[in-house]
């Protein structure tokens, strides 16, 4: 179970990775975010489509097509931390070496699509305190790290649970 695990979350970790390296002079030049996180959101499910991969791998290859959803689980979550953390490790060197103003275009992406909603002036106001309260936060790395995987661990988890579902199979 660790082999497939490893194998599988390194094939995905690398997929997002690579796709987040190749991607950057797009994110940069997006001003609005919106097409850099709809890339960013495919290539997790492009990558993390490993977890079925491994579970299908695992089940038929070590467990003659027999598998427990628990085990499928497990071996799903597995493989999610593993590229989960390979997405957080590139991010947390990416943007520290070449995109050092990220979090404040994020805020103001953020604020010009706030103030779009026909929002009032205290409102704006109190959204640019909470992106700015964000932003702070945002240079603990620590706390960096934490947001990353909070972008990449839950669609890992939702492609963990649909493939454990999927490819559970009692013995017959």
């Amino acid at each position: 179970m660790k082999k497939i695990s490893v194998i599988y979350g390194l094939i995905g970790g690398i997929i997002v990775s690579a796709f987040m390296a190749l991607t950057i002079p797009n994110m940069d030049a997006d001003t609005d975010m919106t097409l850099s996180m709809f890339m960013g959101f495919a290539s997790m499910i492009v990558a993390l489509s490993t977890v079925f991969l491994g579970i299908k791998k695992y089940r038929d290859v070590y467990l003659n097509g027999v598998i427990s959803f628990g085990k499928a689980f497990l071996i799903g979550l597995y493989i999610s931390l593993i590229a989960s953390t390979m997405y957080v490790l590139t991010w947390m060197v990416i943007s520290d070496l070449y995109m050092p103003n990220f979090m404040e275009n994020y805020v103001e992406a953020q604020l010009n699509a706030f103030e779009q909603t026909a929002a009032t002036a205290k409102e704006i106001s109190q959204k640019r305190e909470e992106l700015n309260a964000m932003a702070e936060s945002y240079k603990n790395p620590v706390i960096k790290a934490l947001y990353t995987y909070m972008e990449i661990f839950p669609v890992g988890l939702i492609i963990t649970l649909i493939s454990s579902l999927i490819l559970k199979r009692k013995p017959s």
